[in-house]
């Protein structure tokens, strides 16, 4: 199964609007639709995010492995509870303290 079929069933089986994924994508709904159609590519910087939303492995939304389970997965966590990270935060976790860069 393609990525494009699990996105959508992964939206469908967890009874969630286009538009509600598009809003947290910061999209609008008819790009996320014009995605979900595979009518245009998703950019890959949307991969992480919808497994954070969705609590699933990208493995699993790109249809390389059929466990939605990974390392490090919050099975505590309920759907759609993705903790959204600023910039600032992806910059701290990407360098140690000693390689940040100097605007930072």
């Amino acid at each position: 199964m393609d990525y494009i079929a699990i996105m959508k069933g992964l939206r469908e089986d967890n009874d969630v609007k286009q538009k509600e994924i598009a809003a947290y994508l910061h999209i609008d709904q008819r790009v996320y639709s014009r995605y979900e159609r595979g009518e245009n590519a998703m950019p890959l910087r949307y991969i992480p995010m919808l497994c954070d939303y969705y609590n699933v492995s990208a493995d699993y939304l790109l249809g390389r492995t059929k466990d939605k389970n990974f390392p490090g997965a919050d099975k505590n966590r309920k759907f759609g509870e993705a903790k959204e990270h600023s910039p600032e935060e992806e910059i701290s976790e990407e360098y140690a303290e000693d390689e940040k860069p100097e605007n930072f």
